[in-house]
């Protein structure tokens, strides 16, 4: 099955055009009303004036190549089919509309669809009495013994640099010296670990997982190598490699391009590899990671190189009105400040109590002792670990315990260390939960808040972070009541209260929080949430 959103295959690139145009930030885009078959997209706010600078090809390499039509970049750009070439008649029309007295250049990578119909309009429209001047990107490095190299995510750099001459003004032939220029000194080269997928196509990907294709072309073509190995770094110096050897020790503009399908996480370290790599003595400006020259989905990126002087500097960094361009970054090694680490680590000096060590001891030895049946019950309507996760933090409590290691004098302190023990060991939710629940509680006791006021602050607390309520089936049904009753009637008090509240939960048709939230109400009723009996069966065994 396809693995590819459109409404209808043959209006595919129509519809997305007009999705870029509507959305474009700077309002400042048309798409020309000539014919449903071409398309172009132009600038709204030419006056022809200057000269026209105009590119395109298949589609598929979003932004590439109506993205970087505005201000600054392109007048127009045609658009063909899914990685076609634009017609003839389209590319003519394009040059028509938007060339006036001082020419027009065509910005064409080197394929061979490409450089017929873009090369055939340009002499038709000289018929017109048009002035019309083309260039020919080829700028992948990845087959050095092709005669033809083909033109790949440089040309977003030759759209950039021809656009900024045009903007202000130069002649044609003046803007096609600086466009060719330009090509002679853009490299790239890319590299993917799966191929795109076309819509409406339901073929597989031909490269092997676990390893990665060199220099496959922008459509999908097959590349000059495999290489064994997915890891960012070997797989960067492979790129940097034959780069550097084009450019030698000249300073650089770096474009890292993402080719659709890889995630914004390995774009940035891939872009951090690149800061690391050979070529980070040199590189002046980096621009991306982002997708610029794009293959559909395709799991893969591309690293161009242009080499720098003056004109190039100062055009790469003029600032443009387009959807797609990525502002360049002057680049220098990663900022850092100095701080003050942060420990949370709880100065404990431990003392006896006996009637609170009791306390403890009958609290932990109970949570260990339910384990099994905890879990049995969590197995009905949770994941089934819930009596193994508080037997964990009751064990911690209890080795402390052994160890003579709590402050059983110093109730505060007693329990902020289960909050901070709790939270290393318990994991999950309900360790976060109970450790918020002690935490706040012993920190309410420190500022003088007593006791069973300080424990529903806890409770509070818990409430405000794990976003359960009375009502939700949680622990909260037997542990709220429970504590109102501790501060209002005492422990024997506590204890009804806190058994009522676990058997209202097995009543509750539906769990507002937990996992258990997931779970229909048929497998919920009748079963009584194991936190809550926790709760309940901790509260008993500490009145008796």
């Amino acid at each position: 099955m396809s693995r590819f959103f459109f409404n209808d295959r043959k209006q595919l690139v129509n519809d997305a055009i007009e999705g870029l145009v509507i959305s474009a930030p700077h309002g400042n885009l048309v798409r020309l009303d000539i014919d449903p078959a071409i398309r172009i997209v132009a600038r709204a706010d030419w006056d022809k004036s200057r000269v026209a600078v105009i590119s395109g090809g298949g589609s598929g390499h979003e932004p590439a190549h109506a993205g970087f039509v505005g201000k600054g970049m392109l007048t127009a750009a045609v658009c063909g089919d899914v990685f076609a070439s634009p017609s003839v008649d389209a590319v003519l029309n394009a040059i028509v509309a938007v060339t006036g007295d001082r020419g027009c250049l065509l910005i064409v990578k080197n394929y061979t669809g490409d450089r017929l119909n873009f090369g055939l309009a340009a002499e038709k429209a000289k018929r017109y009495g048009l002035k019309v001047e083309m260039v020919i990107v080829a700028d992948d490095i990845a087959l050095p013994d092709n005669k033809q190299p083909r033109g790949i995510a440089g040309t977003a750099l030759v759209h950039k640099i021809a656009g900024h001459a045009a903007e202000h003004g130069k002649s044609l032939s003046e803007v096609r010296d600086i466009a060719q220029k330009a090509c002679d000194n853009v490299y790239s080269l890319g590299l993917a670990m799966e191929t795109c997928n076309l819509p409406g196509s339901e073929e597989e990907g031909r490269i092997q997982r676990g390893k990665v294709e060199l220099g496959l072309g922008i459509h999908g073509e097959p590349g000059a190598s495999i290489v064994e190995t997915q890891n960012s770094k070997l797989l960067i110096d492979t790129l940097v490699k034959p780069l550097k050897a084009a450019v030698g020790d000249d300073r650089v503009a770096v474009l890292i391009n993402n080719l659709g399908g890889v995630s914004a996480l390995e774009m940035a370290l891939l872009t951090k590899e690149l800061a690391h790599s050979a070529l980070k003595n040199q590189i002046a400006w980096l621009i991306g990671p982002a997708p610029l020259v794009s293959s559909l989905d395709m799991k893969g990126f591309s690293v161009s190189l242009l080499r720098l002087n003056e004109t190039f500097e100062q055009a790469i960094c003029a600032n443009v009105q387009t959807v797609g361009w990525q502002k360049p970054v002057a680049f220098a090694p990663m900022k850092t400040q100095q701080h003050n680490a942060v420990y949370d680590g709880l100065e404990i000096e431990p003392s006896d109590n006996p009637q609170v060590k009791a306390l403890i001891g009958t609290a932990v030895q109970t949570l260990i002792g339910l384990e099994n049946r905890l879990n049995a019950l969590d197995a009905k309507v949770g994941d089934g670990d819930t009596g193994s996760t508080f037997a964990e933090g009751a064990r911690e409590i209890a080795r402390l315990l052994e160890q003579e290691a709590l402050p059983l004098n110093n109730t505060a302190q007693l329990l902020q260390l289960i909050g901070e023990r709790l939270a290393t060991v318990m994991g999950g939710s309900s360790g976060v939960l109970m450790s918020i629940f002690f935490t706040a509680a012993g920190n309410a006791l420190h500022s003088g808040t007593a006791l069973p006021e300080a424990l529903l602050l806890g409770l509070k607390q818990m409430k405000h972070y794990g976003g359960a309520d009375l009502g939700d089936r949680t622990l909260i049904d037997a542990l709220q009541p429970a504590l109102e009753a501790l501060r209002d009637n005492g422990l024997e008090a506590a204890v009804s209260a806190a058994k009522s509240g676990a058997v209202s939960t097995a009543t509750m048709q539906k769990a507002g929080a937990g996992r258990s939230s997931y779970v229909n109400s048929e497998n919920l009723d009748g079963v009584s949430d194991p936190g809550a009996v926790a709760i309940a069966e901790v509260f008993a065994a500490m009145a008796k």
